[in-house]
């Protein structure tokens, strides 16, 4: 079973930085490639980033290019989205998912194996 656990959201003022992370069990991060989402209030989820099964592609969202960093450890087997220069555009719940690929335009990412899972929230105020 895949099973992807997000954590180290949190409340940071505007131009801060957080660090999330998604922990994989049941399976091993080298063998997919992993997904960013996130949902704000009243939106609808987008896609945020992304990486591949072997870390050498990253994909972003043009809103996020340049702010924010995917990365991923497979010895902790653990992918990490660094958030930097936060926005409140940036709030929401953050979600990780096993995807079927990275592509570059991240709007496109398809992520048909398992569920959504209760995901991390991040709230950018001052």
């Amino acid at each position: 079973q895949l099973q992807l656990v997000e954590s180290g959201g949190g409340l940071v003022q505007p131009g801060g930085s957080l660090r999330l992370s998604c922990a994989a069990s049941g399976f091993t991060l080298d063998s997919y490639a992993i997904g960013w989402f996130r949902q704000a209030p009243g939106k609808e989820r987008e896609g945020v980033s992304c990486i591949s099964s072997s870390g050498g592609t990253t994909n972003y969202a043009d809103s996020v290019k340049g702010r924010f960093a995917i990365s991923k450890d497979n010895y902790r087997n653990t992918v990490y989205l660094q958030m930097n220069i936060l926005k409140p555009d940036d709030t929401g719940v953050y979600y990780c998912r096993v995807v079927t690929y990275c592509p570059y335009m991240v709007a496109t990412m398809e992520a048909p194996y398992g569920s959504w899972g209760q995901g991390t929230q991040v709230t950018v105020s001052s």
